[in-house]
């Protein structure tokens, strides 16, 4: 049970991962992307119907990041060329996203998507080594999405703190007027950070519908985009925080599963809600520590 427990804790935690990372970009840019949930989602089903049609996980891949490239250029439209309040248009995105992939995938699969099943990405290691206690399923057995998304944590790291790119992006969300008069393009530099953020947001959608649960339903999110919000937070806007936040969201999830094995006579109910009530005690006593970008979720017209 504790292999299955660990290799759980990882597999839970890569999406949440993804998502946040991807986040923490459109942040340190000032910007605070609530749409991410409607992101994922609309993914998720991009994802798995394109999977379906062709039978190819590389093309569901690459329509899951299309997917989630449109969205974030709607965001994107909204917040940062017309200065909406973000956190109704993130809004307005999440219902948005829910409603046209529920209506689609009714439209296309029927009320019950009929048994709905796509190939889901395998393990990257195989063999003996793949077979070790503990170790084995915990850290060979994962698909390479869950690589990646650990990759990206130093990668994310040296790209914000060791590169020109990351410094210009940290200034537009501290001081995005001082930045824009050194000519270094704040609307600019918001566009890149949602579309990086809406490629690893892809990622994190697809992994839901190609890399665990093998199908797709209507909002099979689940509320994971407003964890990852809370991971980012979480994290202090620290790319290895955030990997180690996602971890600890990633054994809750797990948790749920392992004490629904067990008959504790409990309510299942409390048990799917640990993550959530998870997410509202560590935001209550740890939220809030880091070094918040100055001009967060305030929209920024150029004069």
């Amino acid at each position: 049970m504790l292999d299955a427990f660990l290799s759980s804790t990882i597999s839970m935690a890569a999406p949440l991962l993804l998502a946040a990372l991807g986040e923490l970009l459109v942040e340190q840019s000032g910007l605070i992307n609530i749409g991410i949930e409607g992101v994922m989602l609309t993914a998720a089903f991009c994802a798995m119907a394109a999977a379906y049609a062709t039978g190819s996980i590389a093309t569901g891949l690459g329509c899951a990041i299309a997917g989630a490239l449109l969205m974030s250029g709607l965001f994107a439209v909204m917040a940062v060329n017309l200065a909406v309040n973000q956190v109704v248009a993130g809004t307005a995105l999440d219902i948005f996203a829910l409603g046209v992939t529920g209506v689609l995938y009714r439209r296309i699969f029927g009320e019950t998507g009929k048994a709905l099943t796509v190939r889901t990405l395998r393990g990257v290691f195989r063999g003996a080594l793949a077979r070790l206690p503990l170790v084995g399923p915990a850290l060979l057995q994962q698909n390479g999405l869950v690589y990646f998304a650990f990759l990206m944590v130093p990668v994310l790291h040296l790209v914000l703190y060791r590169t020109r790119w990351g410094l210009k992006l940290r200034a537009a969300g501290e001081r995005p007027e001082a930045a824009d008069a050194l000519g270094l393009g704040v609307y600019c530099l918001r566009w890149q950070a949602l579309m990086i953020s809406g490629v690893m947001t892809g990622l994190s959608g697809a992994y839901l519908t190609l890399g665990y649960a093998n199908t797709f339903v209507e909002g099979m999110s689940a509320g994971r985009g407003f964890i990852a919000l809370s991971i980012v937070i979480l994290g202090g806007w620290r790319p290895v925080r955030i990997a180690i936040a996602s971890l600890l969201f990633g054994a809750a999830l797990a948790l749920q599963f392992v004490l629904q094995a067990v008959n504790t006579g409990l309510p299942y109910q409390l048990f799917l809600a640990l993550p959530y009530v998870l997410t509202l005690v560590v935001l209550t006593i740890l939220g809030g520590q880091g070094p918040v970008p100055s001009a967060l979720g305030e929209p920024y017209v150029r004069e």
